[in-house]
């Protein structure tokens, strides 16, 4: 069952594309944004972070030069942004359930687009779902692209709180140096006391490098029109939601036992993300045996290479798509 809701179309062509649906996906409602100027360019499906930061509301503000070259196809994920709702049952909040989730999307787009194969983002939270997809249905995929990717979880919050406790300590910040040490290294088992770490590794830069992450996202929201204020409201509950329900369960994961992928593996990387920390991507990138794999650094980024230098990673993925062509 689907429900179109009206968004405004990209071009006059019949062949462009610019829908918000919502769709029955694992038994809740969701939504996805399909946005190209021809329904028969490759489909490109970016699974977001968090889990819960859906991007709906503002990721088309940075996609409109990806959408002269792909179905860009953005999904706000169960309990996130315009797929959450109040009384979403808690116990369909795990790992596995979103993989089924995405793969149930997958084969929708290439139903409804005529392909056989489409490409994965995943960034952050959704970089290990990417990663999975890629393991399990190798045969569903021209390639995957990781952003901001995540190995492990445990080894790579340690290393987070290390980089913001050394910066507090070399600037001398008594406030940060109080509550990072009355939070230590392992409070991130704790959501709650996570976003403490957080909140001072943004402060040093280890979250985003040039300007906070509320002013790239917070003003493309009130301008959306894939997103109200109702909506937005809803994209904070959403996000409160999901860390509340899935927290525990992503801290026990590690990606270091997959060596191998059987499609393309292009991975993006800020040079001073210590959100999830990128010496554990390099050392996962070096280990992985994949067809292709191909690593860009973001030099002026941190976490969020997709919104910190969009146009550099906007031009970086349509090369990554004539190199896969030719290859």
């Amino acid at each position: 069952m689907f429900f179109i809701r009206s968004t405004p179309t990209i071009s006059s062509s019949s062949r462009s594309v610019a829908r918000l649906e919502k769709m029955r996906i694992g038994g809740t409602d969701q939504w996805l944004l399909m946005r190209g100027k021809n329904t028969r360019l490759p489909v490109l499906l970016w699974l977001h972070g968090g889990p819960g930061t859906a991007q709906i509301g503002f990721a088309p503000y940075f996609q409109r030069e990806l959408e002269q070259h792909f179905v860009v196809v953005n999904l706000d994920q169960r309990g996130a942004g315009l797929s959450y709702r109040r009384g979403l049952p808690s116990g369909a909040m795990n790992l596995e359930q979103f993989i089924t989730d995405a793969r149930e999307v997958t084969e929708y787009l290439r139903d409804k687009f005529k392909q056989n194969k489409i490409y994965i983002v995943g960034h952050s939270w959704g970089s290990i779902l990417g990663v999975k997809l890629a393991e399990r249905f190798p045969e569903l995929y021209h390639a995957y692209i990781g952003v901001g990717q995540v190995v492990h979880m445990v080894e790579g919050e340690r290393i987070s709180y290390r980089y913001t406790l050394r910066k507090a300590q070399e600037e001398g910040n008594a406030k940060a140096l109080r509550e990072l040490n009355e939070l230590g290294e392992d409070s991130f088992y704790d959501h709650r006391k996570m976003t403490v770490q957080r909140k001072w590794l943004d402060v040093y830069g280890g979250v985003t490098y040039l300007q906070p992450m509320d002013k790239v996202i917070v003003p493309r929201m009130f301008r959306s029109s894939e997103y109200n204020l109702l909506d937005m409201l809803r994209f904070l509950r959403g996000a409160r939601f999901s860390l509340q329900q899935m927290w525990t369960e992503v801290c026990g994961i590690n990606l270091e036992g997959v060596t191998r992928l059987q499609i393309p593996v292009h991975i993006c990387m800020g040079r001073h993300d210590y959100n999830t920390p990128f010496e554990l991507a390099e050392k996962f990138f070096h280990n992985l045996q994949a067809p292709v794999k191909t690593w860009e650094w973001f030099e002026q980024s941190t976490h969020f290479p997709n919104l910190e230098e969009p146009d550099r990673f906007n031009k970086h993925l349509i090369y990554l798509l004539a190199y896969n062509l030719k290859t």
